[in-house]
């Protein structure tokens, strides 16, 4: 049961406030590599600065981070990037947990798939809507009312907490990666991605990859003097969803409850530039599921030499190959160490906050920032308001009452895990 300081500062959670600072998050439409990403990594400065916290905020020095060998990519053209960390002041001998979210969104598609823009949030009772509702500014909006609901409470800590607010999560990490290499680190760290009432200690990764098919351009009246990349690339194609089985069999226990834990889609198909010819090229781009422990060089392999087999039993690409390039987001797996205590305590901390089991544990077949932190040496784990099953979709929406009971559930982890003086 919490203890009486616990219970202060679970009684001094704003919920109105929470609700409103959603609302304003998901007002900002900061799409991944946009001006309006930018804004909102200053926003949030000025609220973590007025939380009292000890704030960096950094333009990062995007050439000398794509120039690291480690740097795991992205997709959205971008022309800046800031990294922004709030810390507690009042730190003693304690450790230091970090709460992490990303402040990017994808963009919303077809407008009139929406009902009303998405970048203006609707409350329909319990829930708001709009386009990262759920992914993720609930989760930094539960953050920031746990760390509210602690200072407003009077409660000094004995260790920090490390608010890390980053960029470009939904292409590659780049903002994740920026921090960690500027030296923020932390004993733990909680990401507030959406995981419905449950902790994910592991995801599986994921890899984009190209792969370029050559054909032999002709007059569409008289093809047979042609060869359409279209039908070379057919092969390739079904080499590719026979690979995905073979990479799914017996997948780890925390990801046997999806039925393709790694899965290998191909997202995109171009292919020639006009109608009455035989197109003389394809590319198709997609992603590689990479399984949890896998390096992702052995993954790179398996697809590179899938596609090298398929073509040297072709007539056609036995001599004109199909190339594999690797642009664009690299997420390798991660988890959370076997055992470490992160899971336990914030299990009994959701448990206390809603009087209710704890969540269970299990696994995520998409990749996230998780890969990078514990990838540092930081034990992770994501749990935070909504479903992943709505989020990049026209349907994206997050419960008001679950981010509450998210908010709460952090309260008592920050301190039952950093400590109070």
């Amino acid at each position: 049961m919490p203890t009486d300081e616990e219970a202060a500062a679970l009684a001094a959670i704003d919920e109105a406030a929470l609700g409103r600072t959603l609302l304003e998050l998901i007002a900002v439409p900061s799409v991944t590599g946009s001006a309006a990403e930018s804004e909102l990594q200053h926003l949030l400065a000025g609220r973590l600065e007025r939380l009292g916290l000890e704030t960096d905020l950094w333009s990062m020095d995007l050439s000398a981070l794509r120039a690291h060998p480690d740097f795991p990519g992205t997709e959205a053209p971008r022309e800046e990037a800031w990294g922004l960390v709030g810390t507690t002041p009042d730190g003693g001998d304690g450790p230091t947990l970090i709460l992490q979210g990303h402040v990017d969104v994808v963009p919303p598609g077809d407008p009139a798939a929406w009902d009303g823009d998405p970048f203006v949030p609707r409350v329909t009772g319990d829930l708001v809507h709009g386009r990262g509702a759920c992914d993720m500014k609930a989760g930094l909006a539960a953050q920031l009312a746990a760390l509210a609901a602690i200072r407003a409470a009077g409660i000094r800590l004995r260790g920090r907490v490390a608010v890390h607010c980053v960029v470009g999560e939904e292409d590659g990490g780049l903002g994740a990666f920026g921090t960690l290499r500027r030296g923020h680190r932390g004993d733990a760290c909680v990401i507030a991605e959406p995981t419905a009432a449950t902790l994910i200690t592991a995801n599986a990764g994921a890899l984009t990859f190209r792969i370029t098919v050559p054909g032999k351009a002709a007059h569409g009246s008289s093809r047979e003097l042609g060869v359409s990349a279209v039908d070379a690339y057919l092969p390739l194609h079904r080499a590719l969803a026979a690979l995905e089985a073979e990479r799914n069999r017996d997948p780890s226990a925390l990801l046997a409850e999806y039925p393709i834990p790694y899965g290998l889609s191909v997202g995109t198909v171009r292919a020639g530039d006009w109608a009455s010819s035989v197109p003389d090229l394809l590319v198709a781009e997609g992603r590689l599921g990479v399984r949890l422990g896998e390096d992702p060089a052995d993954a790179r392999a398996e697809l590179e030499r899938c596609v090298a087999e398929t073509c040297a039993a072709d007539p056609w690409l036995r001599d004109h190959p199909a190339t594999v390039s690797w642009p664009g987001g690299q997420f390798a797996s991660g988890r959370l160490p076997e055992g470490h205590p992160l899971a336990d305590v914030v299990g009994a901390a959701h448990a206390d906050a809603t009087g209710g089991p704890r969540p269970r544990e299990r696994g995520a077949t998409y990749g996230s920032d998780l890969r990078l932190y514990t990838g540092a040496g930081v034990p992770t784990l994501q749990y935070g308001p909504g479903d992943i099953a709505v989020a990049h979709s026209e349907r994206e929406h997050v419960s008001l009452r679950e981010t509450t009971t998210v908010a709460r559930t952090l309260v008592l982890t920050v301190l039952r895990t950093v400590g109070t003086k």
